[in-house]
């Protein structure tokens, strides 16, 4: 006679899907908070999603229940499960569960050294713990529902996705912030953008084309804003008459992804954070360089650095003046200086100093630098020599264009300033998994 099957367990279920099952029997799973109500054993059992209270039946008073046994030696944050049934909620509306059996499958075995309290950089030395916050857990679960909706718009779209190497040959920017690494026995560097093979993707025919995947650059500050690694949200487009098209794709594409975001976590969102999602209208305001200038010195502000370009300040002035007077938490700072900006972007006309390139503002913060490309392989060679660029090592890049491109332009967007600015979280530290910085390269 051939044995059963074992009864396979109860299926889990989560805080937030126990209101209307009072009477059922279930099996919950979570992070022990020990604590206690009127000198009775209990137990607030937290998941992922909220917090249910264990108590024990008939032998809570006598102290011999199963859930009293198990709180003999029981660690906080120790792993748990728990079966019981469903009770009417307490008096604090968390649902309760009188329980049947109690095991802690997972026990700690100290005391957790952080809380949420704790200094940034504590958090981050216990990550792991650190994410076990209903906040942190938030972020991702926005990170996840921005990403689908970008993935999204671009299917529709018709893009191509790519996956280019991170190590390279030769830097694709300014030299500056590379980092260096020895391949087997020669120089070769992380990659800081994914750009050049963005192009030949354009050169290819590819036409329509993103990238969702990791860029280095070896920025020495430690600030709020910047890291040494991050993700990289690029996207290259062919056949554009202007930059005027990168912008408009790449405010319909926001404005898809923030709705998206808005329709699944804007209420928790506004719970946890105190921030409304608010999607935007097109098209987002534009401010040509010398426009956003007169805005600027008009607040009193003293000047950029660097000529055709606005520092941390500016951009923060200017983003307050746009929403002052358009009510707009986005706007696009354009044509900006040539001697600011990488030799591939294409001049704004001939013998122009400005170029068809752009920065995206979002509540005062650069989320995204684009621009149209410059596509035309004698007009590429002159503006690369006269930077200075040695030609030999890029030759490789210049011969895109040596045999027909199309009018190309695209942007890259950091996805952790993004979710900065959607959550209203002012560290980047707070917005990404696990961060990278001048001082910090573990866990």
């Amino acid at each position: 006679m051939a044995t059963p099957p074992p009864t396979p367990p109860l299926p889990r279920s989560l805080a937030t899907d126990l209101a209307d099952r009072t009477g059922a029997t279930v099996r919950v799973c979570g992070w022990a908070e020990p604590t206690a109500a009127d000198g009775a054993p209990s137990l607030v059992l937290r998941d992922h999603r909220g917090r249910v209270t264990l108590v024990d039946g008939a032998d809570a008073e006598a102290g011999t229940g199963p859930l009293a046994a198990a709180l003999v030696g029981l660690v906080a944050e120790s792993a748990v499960e728990a079966v019981g049934v469903v009770a009417a909620p307490s008096g604090d509306g968390r649902p309760e569960i009188t329980v049947a059996e109690v095991r802690v499958v997972g026990p700690a075995v100290a005391e957790v050294p952080i809380d949420e309290h704790s200094p940034v950089e504590e958090r981050l030395d216990w990550r792991f713990l650190d994410l076990r916050r209903r906040s942190a857990r938030l972020v991702f679960e926005v990170q996840t529902t921005a990403e689908r909706a970008m993935r999204a718009f671009w299917e529709a779209d018709g893009c191509i996705e790519l996956h280019s190497p991170k190590i390279r040959a030769v830097s694709n920017r300014s030299g500056r912030e590379l980092f260096t690494i020895d391949y087997f026995g020669r120089p070769a560097y992380l990659a800081q953008s994914p750009q050049f093979h963005k192009q030949m993707a354009m050169a290819a025919g590819f036409d329509r084309v993103f990238e969702v995947g990791p860029v280095f650059r070896a920025n020495p500050h430690a600030t709020d804003r910047h890291d040494t690694e991050f993700t990289s949200v690029d996207m290259e487009i062919s056949w554009i008459s202007s930059h005027e098209d990168v912008m408009a794709l790449e405010e319909r594409w926001l404005r898809d992804v923030i709705a998206a975001v808005a329709d699944q976590h804007g209420d928790d969102i506004r719970r946890t954070f105190g921030v409304e999602v608010n999607v935007p209208e097109l098209p987002f305001p534009r401010v040509p360089m010398e426009e956003a200038y007169d805005i600027l010195r008009g607040r009193g502000w003293v000047g950029p650095h660097r000529p055709g370009d606005i520092d941390r300040e500016g951009e923060q002035l200017l983003a307050a003046h746009v929403a002052a007077t358009h009510g707009h938490e986005f706007v696009f700072v354009t044509e900006y200086g040539a001697a600011v900006r990488p030799f591939y972007h294409m001049l704004l006309e001939d013998g122009s100093t400005a170029t068809r390139g752009f920065d995206l503002l979002w509540k005062g913060l650069e989320v995204t630098t684009g621009a149209q490309r410059e596509h035309r392989y004698e007009r590429l060679v002159e503006q690369a020599a006269s930077r200075g660029i040695d030609l030999p090592p890029i030759q490789f890049y210049l011969d895109y264009f040596k045999f027909g491109c199309p009018p190309h332009g695209g942007f890259g967007l950091g996805l952790t300033r993004a979710l900065m600015s959607i959550l209203g979280i002012d560290d980047v530290r707070e917005v990404t998994y696990l961060h990278r910085g001048p001082n910090r390269i573990a866990p």
